[in-house]
């Protein structure tokens, strides 16, 4: 594994090879009766896969990259949640990690995914994760200064480069299990027939730990998921200079929400608490029955065109996803007074296409467009109390229907020119022009890109870059509810103002130097710094588990990174520092989610948002000897955080939002796999995984802060095994 700065100081025009048809005897039958010309597969896939690589290079971004080698050598390898891998880069601090939370360089998500180089469009958030470290081949991270390829979601870009039926020629059959009533089959295949060749992959898995805990117990209580996972690749060469390729994937999973022991009633209707003679009885809140439910499913198609000194790529591409959260109707109103049955529906479409052209020895323009519009519904059904002039609730509990529908367009397009200014110098320097029109918001924006590369030495590297950033609020994630409505009742908000969630606007700077120190060892350092106006955030409000989205006025992150990694022979290690800070200022969007103390105290203070970590880390090595009979693996890695952040108490007694943290964390994994040849093809692989070897109990969130609904622990020692069978 390592982390580095990717730093490219030149492209030389992509020379590719000339593919002449099959030889055809000169007593051939007549051509009517031909054999069909089969081209090389093998080398015409990985000339357009190279070719795909320069339509969209990462110059000047800070770059890490994952392998399906490497990723084996991590915690629980590719039976990992696929944000695990991403957890293990520098500057990513966790959150729930069940859901897919992530937190890069000091931001709530706004990550984009791209696979085989092309956008992903967004899914509504929940706790699936959808994407399975089954299918990479090879996945890039990218964050800083980004080119002008990369808009809207700019923290920080994974690509995925997908297994291929050209490469595999082959599968594999596993089961995975262990703690926590785990049990995860998974099976993957590849192959080829004449010029085509496919990749499928698909997995279930059953478990008790599908959210996190929200107590410190070693086994949550009503926290059963199953997930259910597919994915497929399908690719034709039409000749030697282009190809046409589909994917698609669908995921479909449900989740119990855990509950928390011993809570305490809320207030009945008459103002005395709930009790036994009050409702069906007497409720304990370990008995409490939420679920939800979360589909996604999406479907891209791509035609590639590598033609001498152009390339290009053209993708449609689709998607619909869902997410339903069921209250307990009896439960909820017992506890919160309030029980939301609440379904979302997003489904987008849209357009990419990207292109390059090597213009001489010192040029290369690049350009692209993209399109994308999203639809979302969102239906409410909120059973609520009445309130008296006390604020108690009053009455029959009855519900209110809120259902409203969203619509949200991005388009963008960008033109730069990577300028190799001498050997040792390159400047990739452009701009994009991004729109965004909605139901509720319209704005555009001409945003400049430049990166400088300087290579001194064939031993160091150092860049320095400058990036205007506009990122349009999710759809998704924006509250569409009739906030009126609900007044005066158990679910009332603080305030009836919602102004419209806007697009964050920032200016955004970073420098660095990647330096070999000898062979197979590299160090780096990486700075920046961001100044935004409308910083976007997302948190967690009232009762469902649904994000909603807000932004400050103000807002401005800033940290640094060290990396370093070391691989000689079958030995690997890495280690990542970041220290970051984040901070906003002034609610200005979607206020009727907080109470008015919270906001006057954003009026005149710096906020830190509730996702900063001060100090994460991430460590690792492993060893992997080969033999002719098989091979022995094993590893060790750990993460560290110093903690998100929690509500504090002024020496007034007033509360300081954000003001302190969780306590500081980590975690030690260990793991060890051996391989046997069974076959002339066939391997048996067994594989052990110990998950917090320590058994630390460990808070990620203490249920206080911007946002922030619910206590989060993380996971307690785990043993987990697996069987695989390669062929």
């Amino acid at each position: 594994m390592h982390s580095r700065s990717l730093f490219i100081l030149c492209f030389l025009p992509v020379t590719f090879v000339s593919f002449a048809p099959a030889q055809v005897p000169s007593t051939s039958p007549p051509a009517a009766t031909e054999a069909p010309v089969v081209l090389d597969r093998f080398t015409v896939t990985g000339n357009l896969d190279k070719a795909r690589e320069l339509i969209v290079p990462a110059l000047g971004g800070t770059e890490f990259n994952l392998d399906k080698n490497q990723i084996d050598a991590l915690s629980l390898g590719h039976n990992a949640p696929f944000n695990q891998l991403i957890l293990r880069a520098p500057g990513v601090a966790q959150d729930s990690a069940t859901n897919g939370d992530l937190h890069v360089r000091g931001e709530h998500a706004n990550l984009q995914y791209r696979i085989n180089g092309v956008l992903l469009p967004e899914g509504l958030s929940g706790f699936g994760l959808e994407l399975d470290p089954h299918f990479v081949e090879n996945m890039e991270f990218i964050t800083g200064s980004l080119p002008a390829q990369y808009g809207f979601r700019t923290a920080g870009v994974v690509d995925i480069k997908t297994k291929n039926g050209a490469a595999e020629n082959g599968g594999d059959a596993e089961v995975n299990g262990g703690s926590y009533d785990t049990f995860h089959p998974s099976f993957g295949y590849g192959g080829s027939t004449g010029n085509s060749d496919y990749f499928v992959d698909g997995s279930y898995n059953h478990n008790g730990l599908g959210i996190e805990n929200p107590t410190s117990s070693a086994k949550p209580i009503h926290d059963t998921t199953d997930q259910s996972k597919a994915f497929v690749y399908l690719s034709h060469i039409l000749d030697a200079t282009s190809r046409i390729s589909f994917i698609g994937s669908g995921s479909y999973s449900n989740f119990q929400v855990p509950n928390t022991p011993g809570l305490p009633v809320g207030t009945a209707p008459g103002g005395n608490p709930w009790n036994s003679t009050q409702g069906p009885g007497a409720f304990d809140s370990s008995a409490l029955n939420e679920r939800q439910n979360e589909q996604n499913y999406y479907g891209v198609v791509t035609y590639q065109k590598s033609a001498g000194d152009l390339n290009f790529q053209v993708s449609a591409l689709g998607r619909n996803s869902s997410v339903h959260f069921k209250p307990d109707p009896v439960g909820d109103l017992f506890f919160n007074g309030v029980a939301s049955d609440v379904k979302k529906n997003l489904s987008s479409g849209g357009l990419q296409t990207d292109a390059s052209y090597t213009a001489g020895d010192q040029h290369t323009i690049r350009g692209g467009a993209i399109w994308l519009n999203e639809w979302v519904s969102a239906d409410s059904t909120t059973t609520v109390f009445n309130l008296d002039a006390n604020g108690n609730p009053v009455g029959k509990a009855f519900p209110i229907v809120d259902n409203h529908r969203l619509y949200g367009a991005f388009s963008g397009l960008y033109l730069q020119d990577e300028w190799k200014i001498c050997p040792m110098l390159t400047l990739n320097y452009g701009t994009r022009f991004d729109a965004f029109t909605s139901s509720f918001d319209h704005e555009h924006q001409l945003s400049p890109r430049i990166n400088f590369i300087l290579q001194p030495t064939k031993s160091t590297t150092l860049h320095a870059g400058y990036a205007r950033y506009f990122t349009p609020p999710p759809v998704e994630n924006v509250s569409g509810n009739s906030v009126a409505l609900f007044d005066p009742t158990s679910n009332a908000a603080a305030s009836d103002q919602d102004d419209p969630v806007k697009a964050e606007r920032s200016d955004y700077f970073d420098a660095g130097i990647s330096q070999k120190l000898a062979p197979g060892w590299q160090a780096g350092v990486d700075g920046y710094y961001k100044q935004a106006r409308n910083q976007l955030d997302d948190g967690l409000f009232g009762q469902t588990l649904i994000l909603s989205a807000f932004n400050y006025a103000k807002g401005k992150v800033y940290g640094v990174e060290f990396t370093t990694s070391y691989t000689t022979g079958g030995f690997s290690t890495y280690a990542n520092v970041a220290l970051g800070a984040a901070y906003g200022k002034d609610f200005n969007s979607s206020q009727f989610l907080f109470a008015p103390d919270r906001r006057a105290y954003s009026k005149n203070h710096w906020i830190n948002l509730d996702h900063e970590q001060k100090t994460t880390g991430s460590f690792g090595t492993s060893y992997l000897w080969k033999e002719s009979h098989g091979s022995t693996r094993v590893y060790a890695d750990a993460l560290y955080g110093t903690g998100l952040r929690t509500d504090s108490t002024a020496p007034d007694g007033s509360t300081i939002p954000n003001g302190g943290t969780v306590p500081a964390y980590y975690t030690i994994n260990v793991g060890a796999e051996q391989s046997f040849k069974v076959g002339t093809k066939e391997t048996l692989k067994a594989r052990l995984d110990v998950v917090n070897l320590t058994d630390k109990s460990y808070e990620l969130r203490d249920g206080t802060g911007i946002g922030v609904t619910a206590a989060q622990f993380g996971e307690r020692r785990g043993f987990f095994g697996t069987v695989e069978l390669d062929f």
